[in-house]
């Protein structure tokens, strides 16, 4: 699945659109089907663990329910949507609509939502504050998108939705099966479904500065890191107590700086951060763990049935100048000969024999294969 960007380019288009101004691709993806159906959406909405609501419209008034959802037919037959999160991580159909937008990489990239939409249905006009792409699926959605406004006003119309007031369309366009529509964050949009409409929403995650800094913190404290308390032993006297003198704040300063400026910690701090994952996965661990010593027999029988050991849909990926592998916030050195395995796992291949063949030829391979199949990672296929 790839997108056809007509005139456009992946490279034009981060020059020309990325974080500046939304885009709609007619047909982008021509004779697009949906890879998962109402139905299949509705059940997942049903399970405790998956983040699901349903937005409805009931003249000016707006209702949320949040999931899990067991009783759809009490909704009626318009004006309201159900949209489920990561449903990436459970239907490879879906998790494979991400594949044509790899060229931003993959720490950036959250999940795929998905939507539901009798006629009428949407969320009401409102901002993001991450990227978006949008891939119209069965059925038609007017979409109306604006440009950044500070004069657009906040409202809630529910304690759980929020939307802004009335704005300037700078795209009006009413969407079909495999057209792709890309939203910059701040960009009022609203989208309104004509029929029984499917939507499939590519987000991105872009952390902020309170929470790069409130997770750095954290981690510290999980980590016992920089607990020695600051070091006074220079004071000077002074007859303005009151005051915190420029040598004081620069000495504070300099002791955080000091935090910043560890390289190595910062990688694995990042690594972490930015390969934990937000939603369930379907993850299953061994009924028991494997050792190191069973796995080449465990491999050559998967070999030998022409198998493959299987990544879990949905994980999060991460690699540091080839030394450092990251996937869900678990960190795994990498190794001249555990290299081109570890770079497998990063893009989330499937092990199948062949690759597995090579992977056993070391022990660094068997003890990065041990330990993601024990923490459920990678699975028998």
């Amino acid at each position: 699945m790839i997108i056809d960007w007509k005139d456009l380019s992946p490279e034009l288009f981060l020059e020309q659109y990325w974080q500046k101004k939304p885009l709609l691709i007619k047909n982008a993806f021509p004779e697009f089907e949906d890879p998962v159906d109402p139905d299949e959406l509705a059940g997942l909405a049903m399970e405790e663990m998956i983040e699901s609501r349903i937005v409805q419209r009931k003249g000016n008034d707006w209702n949320v329910d949040h999931g899990p959802i067991n009783d759809f037919e009490s909704y009626g037959e318009e004006q309201w949507t159900l949209l489920v999160q990561a449903v990436n991580h459970w239907f490879e159909d879906v998790d494979s609509l991400i594949t044509p937008f790899r060229f931003i990489p993959n720490w950036r990239i959250d999940d795929v939502m998905v939507s539901f939409s009798t006629p009428g249905g949407g969320v009401g006009p409102h901002l993001d504050q991450y990227d978006v792409f949008i891939i119209q699926g069965s059925g038609k959605r007017h979409w109306r998108v604006g440009k950044p406004d500070t004069g657009l006003q906040n409202l809630v119309p529910h304690p759980d939705l929020k939307q802004v007031s009335a704005f300037e369309s700078c795209i009006d366009v009413t969407t079909e099966a495999g057209d792709l529509l890309y939203i910059p964050p701040h960009h009022p949009h609203d989208g309104v479904a004509i029929d029984n409409a499917m939507n499939y929403s590519i987000g991105f995650q872009a952390p902020n500065p309170q929470e790069l800094f409130g997770g750095l913190a954290d981690y510290m404290l999980d980590e016992d890191l920089y607990s020695k308390r600051l070091d006074d032993s220079q004071r000077e006297y002074t007859d303005q107590p009151q005051n915190l003198s420029s040598k004081d704040f620069q000495h504070l300063k300099n002791q955080m700086q000091h935090v910043l400026n560890n390289d190595e910690m910062l990688e694995d701090f990042l690594g972490q951060q930015l390969t934990s994952v937000h939603h369930a996965l379907d993850v299953g661990l061994p009924e028991e763990p494997i050792s190191i010593e069973e796995l080449p027999d465990i491999i050559e029988d998967i070999i030998e049935d022409d198998g493959a050991l299987e990544p879990v849909l949905g994980i999060k990926t991460l690699v540091i100048e080839n030394r450092k592998l990251f996937i869900n916030g678990e960190r795994f050195t990498i190794y001249e000969e555990s290299l081109d395995l570890a770079l497998a796992m990063a893009n989330k291949q499937h092990l199948n024999s062949e690759l597995l063949k090579r992977a056993i030829s070391n022990l660094k391979n068997l003890e990065l294969l041990t330990r993601v199949i024990n923490i459920g990672l990678w699975q028998l296929a």
